[in-house]
């Protein structure tokens, strides 16, 4: 098993949701990026999902574009974001690493070394929004290959019978996107959440996850009830950004704030199936 299935399994027998946690490498520096990354298990993440920085990220929202270009501007590359994982290793072995982002850098590295870099510096899965299926054989198959999971968007727009190509080798979870549109633009409609997550699993033994707009512990508990785990990104870099300088840089604040965010929606989240059983 994988560290992505090693960590739902657990979960699963705590009968309670992941809690997953988006930041971009480098913002607002490298620095202070691998501080929080480092600080985040503790406080409560239970897979870590690291924004590689693109200067075009199609997905992303306000915030999010913005955590993108103050990493660019603070000279975040792939290379860094690759030692960042590796740093993090040396302490922890256990936490699963997922890097989220855009084929474009990956492509200009080199899918092929990409993916030996990426499993030696210990990262776990990938999301790369802009891959479709019909594009497996770019990094999705030589992903699997050498044991790194290529998990996969569904979206309120994918209907049934899209849905088994989005699953055909898709692994580690299943990432349900749950409002259209870009991440942290609004927030989503729980029960229509909760139809689409019972509407995937009747197709796949997967854990599905649910992202995009999920900023609150209430939403992170409302959304776990039925999912198996909950992404919030706009809330934790928003959390970066309103501890920046006047200048954008990271002050004594930058980490405690996001750390402190991740504490409340993780006890959020720990409600999620105690609140519904009662």
């Amino acid at each position: 098993m994988s560290r992505i299935d090693r960590r739902f399994a657990a979960l699963a027998a705590e009968d309670r949701p992941a809690l997953v946690c988006f930041v971009t490498a480098g913002d607002p520096d490298t620095d202070t990026s691998l501080s929080i990354v480092k600080a985040l298990p503790s406080a409560g993440a239970d897979i870590i999902e690291i924004g590689m920085p693109f200067s075009d990220p199609m997905a992303d929202g306000p915030a999010i574009q913005a955590s993108g270009r103050r990493a660019l501007r603070a000279g975040q590359t792939m290379a860094k974001t690759l030692d960042m994982v590796r740093a993090f290793r040396i302490d922890d072995s256990e936490t699963p690493i997922v890097l989220m982002g855009y084929f474009n850098p990956i492509y200009t590295w080199g899918p092929e070394r990409f993916l030996d870099d990426a499993k030696q510096a210990g990262v776990d899965g990938l999301i790369i929004v802009d891959l479709p299926p019909e594009a497996d054989d770019e990094l999705c198959i030589p992903a699997l290959a050498r044991g790194v999971s290529f998990i996969r968007l569904a979206a309120p727009t994918t209907d049934d019978r899209r849905l088994p190509a989005v699953l055909a080798n898709t692994s580690g979870f299943v990432y349900y996107v749950s409002i259209l549109g870009v991440t942290g633009t609004a927030a989503p409609d729980t029960a229509l959440v909760a139809e689409a997550v019972t509407r995937i699993k009747r197709h796949t033994i997967l854990p599905v996850a649910v992202g995009f707009g999920v900023r609150t512990a209430g939403q992170a508990a409302a959304i776990g009830r039925t999912a198996d785990g909950v992404v919030v990104g706009s809330a934790l870099v928003n959390a970066v950004e309103g501890s920046l300088d006047a200048q954008g840089r990271a002050t004594d604040m930058t980490v405690t704030s996001v750390i402190a965010t991740v504490e409340d929606l993780a006890a959020g989240i720990r409600t999620a199936r105690s609140d519904a059983a009662e």
